[in-house]
């Protein structure tokens, strides 16, 4: 059944998603990706006040199936730099600061790297 809610709440992330940065960019317009910053931002702002508002060790704790719903699929359809920043976020209040340091790097690096690789393969097709 958590499938389905991933699915459900993707569909809604997505498009809420497409929507903003869309709308965002026509206002803003240049070349600077100002819709998909400014959707970053606010996913990252959600989950991280869903997180603390609804999580297991909250006043107002809401099952799973609830969170993996908003947290998994509408956070994640919206965009998953939210789950990134909150696993960081994690890490460091945790007291991984190195860890978390690690993580920021190597992620971006790596995402970097695995996009100009993606990027390179599919420019090269015969």
């Amino acid at each position: 059944m958590n499938f389905l809610w991933v699915a459900i709440g993707g569909a809604f992330g997505s498009v809420g998603r497409y929507w903003l940065s869309v709308t965002i960019a026509r206002a803003a317009g240049g070349v600077f990706p100002w819709g998909t910053l400014i959707v970053n931002i606010i996913g990252c702002c959600f989950i991280g006040w869903f997180a603390s508002s609804y999580g297991p060790e909250s006043r107002y704790a809401l099952n799973p199936s609830a969170r993996i719903f908003v947290m998994t699929g509408i956070c994640g359809g919206f965009t998953t730099f939210s789950s990134f920043s909150l696993e960081a976020l994690n890490l460091a209040r945790g007291g991984e600061w190195m860890r978390a340091g690690a993580y920021v790097l190597a992620s971006v690096t790596a995402c970097l790297v695995g996009v100009c690789l993606g990027y390179l393969a599919g420019a090269n097709r015969p």
